[in-house]
């Protein structure tokens, strides 16, 4: 073999090692991203439409997931601190909390990050270099997802206070109660 062939892949294991994670993952952004959302959206029952539907009225679920998911990824790659984080992040958990998703399975999205971060750069990983970085990477993506309890938590909160608030008013009545044309129907004899 010609020795400029091995050059080449000397070069270029050298330009892998080199290579920080910052830069490995601002190249594949866009696989871990849509790969991140695919995942998150395949928790959902209808996640086939969720991820095909790109209309935002006709698919809130899914366009706020893209985009906050999104928004969430190029945030970590910036290092923002996390009080610009919530925005993004909010898009994501609080669709989450009015689901019935239990707690665990609503903040596993955020975790899943660093799962689909180890699969697309399974190769550089494989080279080297990466090992340390992603150590730290986990951290705040562990960080992230910390604060996404959080966030969990007070939109369960403020979902009980308002339940609680609609018993003592009597809205329940208004939102609980049968259609009165069912009700009707439902108590008529059957012929």
């Amino acid at each position: 073999m010609p020795i400029h062939f091995f050059l080449k892949r000397i070069y270029k294991i050298i330009e892998l090692n080199v290579a920080s994670l910052e830069q490995a993952l601002r190249a594949e952004k866009e696989k871990i991203v849509s790969l991140w959302v695919d995942r998150t959206l395949d928790s959902y029952i209808s996640s086939g439409f969720f991820k095909t539907s790109t209309d935002r009225f006709a698919n809130p679920v899914g366009a706020n997931i893209r985009e906050g998911l999104g928004r969430l990824y190029d945030l970590l790659l910036e290092g923002a601190a996390p009080e610009e984080m919530l925005a993004p992040l909010d898009q994501v958990v609080r669709i989450r909390a009015v689901q019935e998703f239990s707690p665990s399975q609503a903040i596993a999205p955020i975790l899943e990050l660093k799962w689909v971060v180890r699969q697309v750069l399974k190769k550089e990983r494989q080279a080297g270099g990466l090992e340390s970085d992603l150590d730290s990477f986990d951290c705040d993506v562990e960080r992230l997802a910390l604060l996404s309890f959080d966030m969990y938590t007070e939109c369960r909160e403020q979902l009980y206070r308002n339940r609680i608030q609609e018993l003592k008013s009597g809205r329940y009545i208004l939102t609980d109660a049968g259609c009165v044309s069912s009700l009707v129907r439902n108590r008529s004899p059957q012929a």
